[in-house]
């Protein structure tokens, strides 16, 4: 971070299993704008030209980001009749969570441009989740 915010206040706070970098710095919040006053899911959320140009860039790693801060990868399983007898089947899957539509939609386009196959779920009537779950597609994520 001092390398990127020459002559600025950089601090390490030790915490369990962490540590928390901190940084004093007016205008950090101009380096990203998304982060604004009042609930993500209720206002626009868009990403400015230079921050498209690294999410093109570096479509895993924003996916990656992602998953890491609203998403989850589990062990679905279901049972099937096979031979007259259940078996458990067990397959891996990610989540991801997040209550704002553009959000939502930045992660389902990065999805689509790297050939992930995705679903939306819903809670109630609200799209909510985003799923991964075809082989393929959770292989291409692992």
């Amino acid at each position: 971070m001092r390398a990127v915010f020459p002559g600025k206040s950089v601090c390490r706070v030790p915490a369990k299993g962490c540590h928390n970098l901190l940084l004093y710095y007016t205008h950090l919040w101009c380096l990203f704008p998304q982060h604004g006053k009042g609930r993500k899911h209720e206002r626009r959320i868009e990403l400015e030209p230079w921050q498209q140009q690294l999410v093109d860039a570096y479509p895993w790693e924003f996916i990656r980001g992602l998953i890491h801060s609203d998403g989850c990868r589990i062990t679905n399983w279901t049972v099937r009749t096979i031979g007259g007898a259940p078996k458990r089947y067990e397959y891996p899957r990610y989540f991801f969570s997040n209550k704002s539509d553009d959000i939502r939609k930045l992660c389902g386009d990065t999805l689509t441009k790297v050939g992930v196959e995705w679903t939306t779920l819903a809670r109630g009537s609200d799209p909510f989740n985003i799923s991964i779950a075809r082989r393929a597609s959770v292989a291409g994520m692992s």
